[in-house]
């Protein structure tokens, strides 16, 4: 059990304390309610690019970094299709550092042409690097694309294209801040060596008097249901054939997102795995395969990837991989694998918890999925998960009408 405390300050900012008093260390993370699919189609990107803005600096403070330096702490962030994250770790003594500086860069961000312009390279640099000049990089933008037609997951959290963060205009990035990273659309997680008395006391200081903001509602469409198989063939100078699949899943909060968890573990959860077994060790087919899913809040995907063996043809690739998803439609799995499967889900999330960054940052995702106690009682949910459930939702997911697929073809 993670234990944890829970108030709400005036303005909406929603905070939890989970004390440790087995660490020195304390953890201060800010997760903000908005993600890429938060963002207009014709300036996509903005959420990452914010990610870089938050560091540029406040009105008050013109160097973030330093000040948590000298405090003895390190801080990092990341942004996804749904959220942003900001964290902070540092000496549980010197925690006041970190609610000042989070507070001040809440309340008065530094905008300026200067630093939007610094930012803006650094990030179409990013893209550049990591998303057209990298082998293979173009995959995502180009599954998305056929995998959903109207959700915003169509397009990455850097950005659907390069020009939108090139030509992003300080009203925007301005209007985009004061809609979206309010205390009202926030959480903040104290955890570490520090009492909830102490982070009462501090957020009341800090944060108190920061605007609400308007809560943020979300109106996104719906993906509407796949009722036959998409696929695209690609070509470019990349050293594999390689091939994806992707199927439609249920979102985060539905209980059959457990039991498609547990099943992209039976097909690709390592070298013991039904794909890699089938088709890396015993065909041949493959130098690689996995199976996982994007773990998104709303409807997400199922992901099958793997890399070819030169001289294998794609066709028959895909067609081995057809027949292991059809064995795992057809036939019960047996209480063996499927006890394997939930003894390695509990060992990976009990590691995962060893870590009061990594408890902080749960507590804060599952309080903005709507309940931070989904914490301590989804291992429960996967250990509910039967056979059946299995043989359902295998028919369900992995149905050919509902898979999108990429061959992607080397030119070497």
């Amino acid at each position: 059990m993670i234990n944890f405390e829970k108030f709400e300050l005036s303005n909406g900012l929603k905070v939890l304390v989970h004390h440790d008093a087995s660490t020195p260390m304390a953890v201060l993370n800010v997760i903000y309610d908005v993600g890429a699919k938060d963002e207009n189609p014709q300036k996509t990107g903005f959420a990452h690019l914010f990610e870089h803005l938050m560091f540029g600096g406040s009105i008050n403070i013109a160097d973030f970094e330093t000040p948590l330096q000298l405090a003895g702490g390190e801080n990092n962030a990341f942004t996804t299709n749904d959220l942003t994250n900001y964290y902070s770790q540092l000496p549980a003594e010197n925690i006041e550092t970190a609610f000042w500086l989070e507070s001040d860069r809440m309340l008065s961000l530094a905008f300026s042409e200067k630093n939007l312009e610094v930012q803006r390279k650094v990030v179409a640099e990013e893209f550049k690097e990591h998303y057209i000049n990298k082998p293979y990089a173009d995959v995502w933008f180009k599954m998305r694309e056929l995998a959903y037609t109207v959700h915003p997951y169509r397009w990455m959290t850097i950005g659907k294209e390069l020009s939108h963060i090139e030509h992003a205009e300080l009203p925007d990035v301005k209007n985009f801040f004061f809609k979206h990273y309010r205390p009202v659309n926030a959480v903040l997680v104290a955890a570490g060596n520090i009492k909830v008395d102490a982070v009462h006391q501090l957020a009341e200081k800090w944060f108190a008097g920061i605007p609400a903001g308007e809560k943020y509602i979300r109106q996104l469409p719906v993906e509407p249901k796949q009722n036959a198989p998409r696929k695209l063939e690609v070509r470019a100078d990349v050293p594999l054939d390689a091939l994806y699949k992707c199927y439609h899943m249920a979102s985060r909060t539905d209980n059959n997102y457990y039991t498609t968890d547990l099943i992209t573990e039976v097909l690709g959860g390592g070298s013991s795995s039904r794909l890699h077994q089938a088709l890396v060790k015993e065909q041949k087919l493959f130098s690689n395969i996995d199976c996982y899913h994007t773990g998104s809040v709303d409807a997400g995907l199922v992901v099958i990837e793997g890399k070819l063996i030169k001289g294998i043809a794609m066709e028959a690739a895909d067609k081995a991989i057809e027949e292991e998803l059809v064995k795992i439609k057809a036939e019960k799995i047996n209480d063996k694998e499927l006890t394997k499967v939930k003894n390695k889900t509990e060992s990976a999330i009990l590691f995962e918890d060893m870590s009061v960054m990594n408890r902080a940052t749960n507590l804060a995702m599952y309080e903005l999925l709507g309940d931070a106690n989904m914490m301590n009682t989804e291992l429960e949910k996967y250990q509910a998960v039967t056979a059946e459930n299995m043989l359902s939702i295998s028919q369900q997911v992995l149905d050919q009408n509902n898979s999108n697929t990429i061959f992607y073809y080397s030119n070497n």
